[in-house]
């Protein structure tokens, strides 16, 4: 599941997700059990010529038969870019091509999880402000940008996303489903429904607001996930360190905070501090 941000402000991108990744373990009488692991990479960073681009994926974690992460396909996937630098839309499709390509051949035909999500974020040559654009595989491969054009600034978030949903929107997407079926809707309803609730929603001037901001919104929407999934009875598909990034014109791709590969010395050296 996890929980993946990108923000476009005026001073740069965001980038942040956890590293849970959760799969589901099928017992002989039918019964499931979830196992999670905290060290999954779903912030993703590339090489030269493309280090202006950053992705952050979420939904389904692994692909198919070869039970793969994202992470795991990138040195391939970097072994068949171009030398010159690609611009944001044209990278997205070229990783969504290839993604689709390995779904295809890996990926049962009587799949019906979620799809596997990207949302990849940078900045094209000579271009004041970033782009983002995001698909689905396999159901919609064709990237759409998010926030388009040059003054559309605002906040991208997907996986299990009903706590930021009800903190930045003020209530959970499954209040429009619940009111409408109560009394009886039509598509029309719904809309003018969310067009009201927008009332509710937190106000955040993305326009305004500074890179070190962006990086504490995004910081704060994730950890609070993880702490209302930890103290409630939900599927806690959302945990491990916060990874963060930013991507600015000058700079390009910047890890804010990362996790380490440690060895037990420094697990150990950790754990002892936290207890002090």
């Amino acid at each position: 599941m996890s929980l993946g941000i990108v923000i476009k402000g005026p001073e740069g991108l965001v980038l942040a997700a956890d590293s849970r990744v959760t799969f589901g373990v099928k017992y002989q009488n039918g019964e499931t059990f979830h196992v999670n692991f905290d060290n999954a990479t779903k912030l993703l960073s590339f090489s030269d010529p493309n280090r202006p681009v950053g992705v952050v994926t979420y939904g389904q974690g692994i692909v198919g038969k070869t039970n793969r992460t994202a992470q795991s396909y990138l040195p391939e996937f970097e072994y068949g870019l171009p030398e010159q630098r690609l611009s944001v839309q044209e990278f997205a499709q070229k990783l969504s091509t290839f993604f689709l390509d390995q779904w295809n051949a890996a990926q049962p035909e009587n799949y019906n999880g979620p799809p596997m999500v990207f949302v990849v974020a940078g900045y094209n040559e000579f271009e004041h402000f970033g782009r983002i654009y995001l698909f689905e595989i396999p159901g919609k491969p064709e990237p759409k940008e998010q926030n388009p054009g040059p003054d559309q600034f605002g906040m991208t978030w997907g996986g299990q996303r009903e706590f930021v949903d009800r903190i930045i929107q003020g209530y959970d997407e499954r209040v429009i489903e619940i009111t409408s079926k109560l009394l009886s809707m039509n598509e029309e309803q719904k809309g003018l429904l969310k067009q009201q609730l927008q009332q509710i929603s937190m106000q955040l001037p993305f326009q305004l607001l500074p890179l070190q901001d962006c990086v504490d919104l995004a910081i704060f929407l994730i950890r609070a996930t993880i702490d209302a999934q930890r103290l409630s009875v939900v599927l806690r598909g959302v945990g491990g360190p916060i990874e963060v990034a930013t991507i600015t014109r000058r700079e390009g791709f910047r890890y804010i905070q990362r996790k380490d590969i440690v060895g037990e010395g420094d697990r150990y050296y950790e754990l002892t501090n936290r207890t002090c």
